[in-house]
């Protein structure tokens, strides 16, 4: 979502770098082009002044200027800034100090909201809590439909008491229900409008009167731009909202609404939806967002996915065969399938500090289908042509590349790639046990 304006911000930034002494008459055009770039990402014009002034004051000053690296020192502000921008620190799901928690969402049609409802279920059920989904959107028959059919898929009970009933009364038998079950978590699905109006807004009030709602999560469109924070602005105004679910960031938006919605509504962006899947549902983090879009990388987001993807028993495993040199082809295709399971490649690689903005990686696109190529070809030979690769002659990979779809060249390339890889391995564990007897102890890069 962000890759052009992180890419016109590194540019920015790169002028400065040229320049090595700065002056004060440096910072303001730089400032000048930031409030240019900001302004064409569909910021919102006060925030965009506010924001460049904030840096302004601190990045003219004398320790600033005069300081030994001044470049670092405006990039450091800009990031400090622009955390601040976003909403400081990240801003956890309410709990109830007696559950269950009771937790409204709510949103326009089209935003995703019944969608997002179920994979908020599903990291919460992740966490090891007991999530109950509400269908409160009594006037639409596909929308209980909808979630009873997303709450199968990932195995979190839906409560509903039919269709002509209202959302008020639902919500409050969803509440006993709960309680009587030992649910930790009961998320309400509302009905949404195709705008806002006041027949919206009055049955949001009953609902809200009618239990003890312990948070109110409000449900956007990145995509929409400045309408997003504007559709914000005025559910908090006449309901009250307690954070935002920002939809679609994975999509070409220009990321305005990301970087204007807690400045202008005071509410923070508690979760964004990273992608169709149920679990592309993932906390927002002020400090890794910024950190991306300023060039910096993200490599907390990237161990965590890496922990979500990877046993700690097959990392070690994997570590294992890895240093006694064992690792063979089927552990090759479990690391494919596995490396799948973290998300889009480039976007993994773009949380990889520098890979933005190194000029020979920018631009960059990484085909999945050259990944699933790669499966095919893996799964088209033998557990024992895995195992031991030597034995792939000619006629072996003349009938895996027919039973792949692919070519002789391709099952050619794929095997030579895996023994370059072992090779890199073997030279890094050879420096690496050079390193251990020299008295360093350097980590080996699977190690966890």
């Amino acid at each position: 979502m962000f890759e052009s304006l992180s890419e016109k911000l590194q540019s920015v930034f790169n002028r400065l770098r040229s320049r090595g002494v700065l002056t004060e008459a440096d910072v303001n055009d730089a400032l000048r082009e930031v409030r240019r770039v900001l302004l064409e990402a569909d910021v919102n014009y006060k925030v965009v002044k506010d924001f460049v002034q904030t840096v302004k004051d601190r990045a003219v000053g004398e320790e600033v200027l005069k300081g030994l690296n001044p470049v670092q020192q405006v990039v450091k502000i800009v990031n400090e800034e622009m955390i601040a921008l976003l909403g400081g620190e990240n801003a956890k799901l309410k709990t109830a100090e007696k559950p269950p928690a009771v937790v409204m969402v709510i949103g326009l049609h089209g935003s995703g909201k019944t969608t997002n409802i179920a994979k908020l279920a599903l990291m919460l059920k992740k966490q090891g809590r007991k999530p109950l989904l509400v269908a409160g959107d009594v006037h639409r028959p596909a929308a209980i439909k909808q979630l009873k059919t997303l709450g199968g898929q990932i195995g979190v009970e839906v409560f509903d008491i039919g269709d002509g009933r209202d959302a008020a009364a639902v919500a409050a038998a969803a509440l006993g229900y709960a309680r009587a079950n030992g649910h930790d978590y009961v998320l309400i699905d509302v009905a949404g409008r195709l705008h806002i109006d006041d027949e919206m807004m009055d049955e949001l009030r009953r609902l809200r009167s009618a239990v003890d709602v312990t948070e109110v999560l409000l449900v956007v469109d990145a995509m929409t731009g400045q309408d997003a924070v504007n559709v914000a602005q005025r559910f908090n105004d006449e309901i009250g909202i307690d954070g935002v679910i920002l939809t679609k960031l994975d999509g070409d938006a220009r990321g305005g609404a990301a970087l204007s919605v807690k400045a202008v509504t005071g509410k923070p962006i508690k979760f964004v939806g990273t992608s169709e899947k149920m679990d592309g549902l993932e906390p927002f983090h002020p400090d890794r967002m910024a950190s991306r879009i300023i060039g910096m990388g993200d490599v907390l987001t990237l161990i965590e996915k890496a922990e979500s993807a990877f046993e700690e028993e097959q990392a070690r495993e994997m570590e294992r065969k890895l240093r006694e040199n064992t690792f063979d082809l089927n552990d090759y295709l479990a690391q494919l399938q596995q490396m799948r399971k973290m998300g889009p490649l480039d976007e993994i690689l773009s949380m990889i500090p520098g890979f933005g903005s190194a000029k020979e990686l920018r631009g960059i696109k990484i085909d999945e289908k050259d990944i699933g190529r790669a499966e095919a070809i893996l799964r088209s030979m033998t557990v024992e042509e895995r195992s031991d690769p030597s034995i792939l002659n000619g006629s072996r990979r003349r009938r895996i590349a027919s039973g792949s779809g692919t070519s002789v060249q391709d099952v050619n390339r794929l095997i030579n790639q895996f023994h370059e890889m072992k090779r890199m391995v073997r030279a890094m564990t050879a420096a690496e046990e050079s390193g251990r007897r020299r008295g360093r102890m350097p980590r080996f890069p699977f190690a966890r």
